[in-house]
């Protein structure tokens, strides 16, 4: 059970806080509601561009991470479809150098063409690095963009392509930030050897005087059902080939949630895992599998990967994986293999939530999607799904029309296969 005691300041920021006595250290940890589903078509990567640009200073302090690693904090941040979010680690006693450095970036960056250009050309390399320059990188570009036509899902956090970091401009940047970039747009949690009021007393103080900006309401386009089993087959020099299937399914606030989670996990979590068993010790058609779900604020995908291993045609491949996919349907899961995903999943759970930088993101985004309290739930939500639920939620993801099929084959793979 997570204790917390939630403070809203008259500027729309929401205040959580939790105390954990059993540690020195305190984790300040801001959630901004904005992520790559907010941005425009034709202007993607901004989110994840302003992950970089927050660490780029400010007119009052030009460096963010000096000041931490003077008071013996650590920081970083991540970007998701869904959120963006910064945190930093200090001992307790110094948590208002966090306050003081969360609360100057919120307010206002040190918007120039210097630090734009310094962090668009880090964002390009990245790109380069992750997406197109590694074998298997552009992956997530080809199969968003296949399983999603309307929703801006249909790009990953780096942006659509790098022309878009490239012709960002000053005015771009600073539209985007004002926009987004506001306490009635964010959530500040703390976790650690805190007194609750004396947090709340901190983020009145520095957090206080930002006004409050006026966000954009949120109205994203819907994706349409896929009424249609959809393929692309491409050619890539990489060691080994290797399948993606995807099937929309629904969000993470959703009832199913936690079936749709349960299911993926009897599939691919460890090597007693049916996949695993089936797939590689059996049958030895890959060398590794996998499978799980987005847990997207909007509906998502169920994704199932694999490498093949040598002379295993795609076709062979494919036909496995849809075997066992339709044994799910037809037979669902034994009590035993379901108490058993449950049991991992459960166990998981409890353990991520001993460490006091896990509890203070989770409040974060609990409180972002609407209720804190299932942060507190979700164990026995978990322990109530039954075999009979799974079954028909394999019934309903793997309908043959609602899948979206990546073959990804090697140069010598693909002249096999003409």
């Amino acid at each position: 059970m997570i204790d917390y005691h939630k403070y809203t300041l008259p500027n729309g920021l929401r205040v959580v806080v939790h105390q954990d006595k059993t540690t020195p250290m305190a984790a300040v940890n801001v959630l901004y509601d904005v992520g790559a589903r907010d941005e425009d078509p034709d202007k993607t990567g901004f989110a994840h561009l302003f992950e970089h640009l927050m660490f780029g200073g400010t007119r009052n302090i030009p460096s963010y991470d000096g000041p931490v690693q003077q008071v013996g904090g650590e920081n970083n941040a991540w970007t998701s479809n869904d959120f963006t979010n910064y945190y930093v680690t200090v001992p307790a006693v110094n948590v208002e150098t966090a306050f003081w450095l969360e609360a100057d970036r919120m307010n206002e960056l040190d918007f120039s063409e210097k630090s734009l250009d310094i962090q668009r050309k880090v964002v390009i390399e990245e790109f380069k690095q992750r997406y197109l320059n590694q074998p298997y990188g552009d992956i997530p570009l080809l199969i968003r963009d296949l399983a999603y036509k309307v929703h801006p899902y249909r790009w990953p956090t780096i942006g659509k392509e790098i022309s878009h970091i490239q012709n960002a401009t000053l005015s771009d940047v600073k539209d985007f930030f004002y926009k987004h970039y506001a306490p009635n747009n964010a959530v500040l949690t703390v976790a650690g050897n805190v007194d609750p009021a004396h947090i709340f007393k901190l983020a009145e103080k520095w957090f206080g005087s930002i006004p409050r900006r006026d966000v954009p309401e949120r109205n994203l386009p819907q994706e349409p059902v896929q009424k249609e089993a959809r393929f692309l087959k491409v050619e890539r020099d990489v060691p080994a080939p290797f399948i993606q299937m995807v099937f929309h399914n629904g969000r993470r606030t959703d009832t199913d949630f936690f079936a749709n989670d349960l299911l993926s996990d009897l599939f691919a979590n460890g090597p007693s895992a049916r996949l695993f068993q089936s797939l590689i010790k059996e049958q030895r058609l890959f060398s590794d599998v996998n499978a799980y779900i987005a847990g997207d604020r909007d509906p998502g995908l169920f994704t199932i990967t694999g490498r093949l291993m040598p002379r295993v045609s795609m076709e062979k491949a494919e036909a496995a994986i849809r075997m066992e996919l339709t044994k799910m349907v037809n037979e669902g899961p034994t009590e035993y293999e379901l108490q058993k995903v449950k049991n991992k999943v459960v166990s998981n759970l409890v353990f991520g939530e001993i460490h006091y930088l896990n509890k203070a993101m989770n409040l974060a985004q609990f409180e972002l999607l609407g209720n804190i309290e299932r942060i507190n739930q979700e164990p026995e939500q978990y322990r109530a799904v039954t075999a009979k639920e799974i079954t028909s939620v394999a019934k309903k993801l793997f309908a043959p029309e609602n899948c979206s099929t990546l073959y990804y084959l090697t140069d010598k793979e693909k002249t096999n296969q003409a």
